[in-house]
């Protein structure tokens, strides 16, 4: 959830009296060094308007920020294990790398030991830790042009390889003859509900999710794949269009998105695609009620693994679908989300998620 500007303010007041008591409570980014901290830390304050906030680490990790090596925000409130420490070196040594188990024999360890010792510490896994380093070295670029490359080279990188590694990895290789290939760019913006990245070019919107969502990643990639095409960071009239209606539909201002969509699917998912768009703004649907709408009554299964593969979040609204006992079911971006949404669209809540 985004953080409001009197509670960062009041986070900011207690970073620069280094007050204890907010330890563990908020991570601070800051934008011109890339590194992020916990509140007491001793390093010299930097001005408010420098400043990012988070609720928790991952999402700071995914804004692109690294861990400050002096007052180590991921290991309060106790002292790093070695397991832990040697982890996370390599993770930063290269952080574009996809981790297999014989990484973790090349460092001496056995993977299941690791991974729990992580876990345990952190609060998250290596494997998601791993993967948001990597990930929130795209989103950099993407938030704010190669030249936060530079910047952050400054600040202490031998290099700008792990950047561009970590980048091409996940949006495809930089082209060195960018109009004999086909470009989409990737965009990021922020919502209540925390940044969403879109990729688009200037006639369709290809892509659109949250920022944090696991599957993302690979998204990304079979998007490439399919649609054979590189993605760069840059902005489009249609990426520009629709951050505006998002802006609309979290005020309450929109129901109806009118930015064009390029639908990239199989037929029989496009179908459900296409039959979740008719659930009204505000209305629920069972996997029951939309496994009938498309012709396959029984075919719950399906229909989930449809909903799975939806990479226009919110505007093609699976979160609208739930259990036949009104459960709500999974949702790729987050129950916490599903549930926020839901409750939003029936006017329970106001865009900055209040009753």
């Amino acid at each position: 959830m985004g953080i409001s500007e009197k509670k960062q303010k009041e986070y900011y007041q207690a970073f620069l009296n280094r007050d204890s008591t907010y330890d563990g409570i908020f991570f601070i980014g800051i934008k011109t060094t890339g590194i992020f901290c916990h509140a007491t830390c001793s390093a010299r304050k930097p001005k408010f308007e420098n400043c990012d906030f988070f609720n928790d680490a991952e999402s700071a990790l995914i804004a692109g920020y690294r861990p400050c090596k002096k007052c180590l925000p991921l290991s309060f409130p106790g002292e790093m294990p070695e397991e832990v420490r040697v982890m996370v070196e390599a993770v930063e040594q290269e952080p574009e790398k996809r981790w297999t188990e014989k990484d973790f024999e090349a460092l001496g360890m056995h993977s299941a030991t690791a991974r729990r010792k992580f876990k345990q510490f952190y609060g998250m896994t290596f494997v998601q830790y791993a993967r948001s380093r990597r990930m929130g070295l795209a989103f950099s670029a993407i938030r704010k042009g190669q030249k936060v490359i530079d910047n952050q080279l400054e600040a202490g990188y031998e290099s700008s390889s792990g950047f561009h590694d970590a980048f091409t990895k996940i949006m495809g290789d930089v082209p060195s003859k960018a109009k004999d290939l086909r470009i989409l760019f990737a965009d990021w913006f922020n919502t209540p509900l925390g940044p969403m990245v879109s990729v688009a070019d200037d006639d369709f919107l290809y892509l659109l999710e949250f920022a944090d969502r696991r599957a993302l990643e690979r998204e990304i990639e079979r998007l490439r794949k399919r649609m054979k095409v590189r993605i760069l960071p840059g902005k489009t009239k249609i990426s520009q269009q629709i951050a505006e209606e998002m802006g609309q539909y979290f005020t309450g201002n929109l129901r109806t998105f009118k930015t064009p969509l390029f639908l990239s699917g199989t037929p029989f998912q496009q179908k459900v695609w296409q039959a979740l768009t008719t659930i009204p703004y505000g209305e629920t649907k069972s996997y029951k009620d939309l496994a009938q709408a498309v012709g396959i009554p029984t075919g719950y299964r399906a229909i989930g693994n449809a909903n799975g593969a939806n990479q226009l979040a919110i505007i093609i609204p699976c979160h609208r679908v739930v259990k036949s006992s009104g459960e709500l079911g999974g949702y790729g971006g987050k129950p916490y989300r599903k549930e926020w949404l839901l409750n939003f669209e029936k006017g329970e809540l106001d865009g900055k998620g209040k009753m």
